[in-house]
């Protein structure tokens, strides 16, 4: 299954929200990556096993599931989280992007590849369904807990 859809985190269009730098978007992405567990609800532990300039190599334990991943980072760019296939988990791959299609407009990309197959009917098509609105509420979330970061982070 491929998914992809964008997060607005800057829009000139709406004051209401308080417009992040590219540094506190890609920070909060980096908290992701060192310990999801903000992000991720169940999530009990996420253990860094390995770690270099550009890479991260992590255990995430939800309960009695322990899933592998690893994390690759392009700094100030994209956050890419590839999960491991394993019988309780279908394995895969998150692709977080920043981008700025206009000026003071900034947006995330989130890009998912599974194994999960799109193809079918029926009950299938309805659990793909469900499966990219989690994601896409996860993905909301993601942009909730680092605007929580930020202003927990900010000068008042």
């Amino acid at each position: 299954m491929n998914f992809e859809h964008l997060l607005v985190v800057n829009d000139p269009d709406n004051p209401l929200v308080a417009p992040l730098t590219r540094e506190e978007l890609w920070f909060g992405l980096l908290c992701r990556a060192e310990d999801s567990r903000p992000f991720l609800p169940g999530l009990e532990a996420c253990t860094i096993l390995s770690r270099s300039d550009t890479e991260l190599v992590r255990e995430l334990r939800f309960g009695n599931s322990v899933i592998h991943d690893r994390v690759t980072l392009q700094p100030m760019e994209w956050v890419r989280f590839d999960t491991e296939r394993t019988d309780a988990h279908a394995g895969g791959s998150l692709t977080i992007s920043i981008e700025e299609p206009a000026p003071e407009t900034m947006v995330l990309r989130f890009r998912y590849r599974t194994t999960l197959t799109e193809q079918g009917t029926g009950d299938d098509v309805a659990y793909v369904e469900y499966i990219k609105s989690a994601y896409h509420q996860s993905d909301v979330d993601t942009l909730r807990v680092i605007r929580m970061i930020t202003e927990s982070g900010r000068i008042q």
